[in-house]
């Protein structure tokens, strides 16, 4: 597996609460060759981008992200030890999906985005790119 993370932070100020959604413009592409990493559907074949699930196999292959709790618990539910879920593919018009959220005011939450990608011996060389997209969304 190759992990990367970054972290999200949201100070909700005055707002009675808050959402983060995520999406990805498609799947990882390299524009070279038109190859792609898929989503991963994680070791049992039932991750989507709603529905998290194990994926620790090294022979399971793709993309995927996971959602830590820094401070506060505003993950989205279902990422427990191990749990990946898929983003949100816009180029198959798929909703985004909320990936943190919280119903108080508060400042500086904080979840770290564990993103990870498994490929097999046999994947076409190359650099694969997307763009994954947050949208941070007020609720009052």
């Amino acid at each position: 597996f190759v992990n990367r993370t970054n972290n999200l932070t949201v100070s909700n100020g005055s707002a009675h609460g808050y959402s983060v959604t995520a999406l990805e413009n498609h799947q990882l592409l390299s524009p070279a060759s038109g190859a792609i990493i898929p989503d991963t559907t994680c070791d049992d074949g039932t991750c989507t981008q709603s529905t998290s699930a194990t994926w620790t196999n090294t022979l399971t292959y793709g993309f995927g992200y996971r959602c830590d709790n820094i401070t506060g618990t505003d993950c989205a539910s279902g990422f427990t030890t191990d749990k990946y879920k898929q983003f949100s593919d816009n180029s198959t018009s798929e909703a985004p999906v909320s990936v943190m959220a919280g119903s108080n005011v508060g400042t500086n939450k904080q979840v770290q985005i564990t993103y990870r990608v498994n490929i097999s011996n046999s994947q076409a060389a190359g650099t694969y790119t997307n763009v994954i997209t947050y949208i941070a969304t007020p609720t009052f």
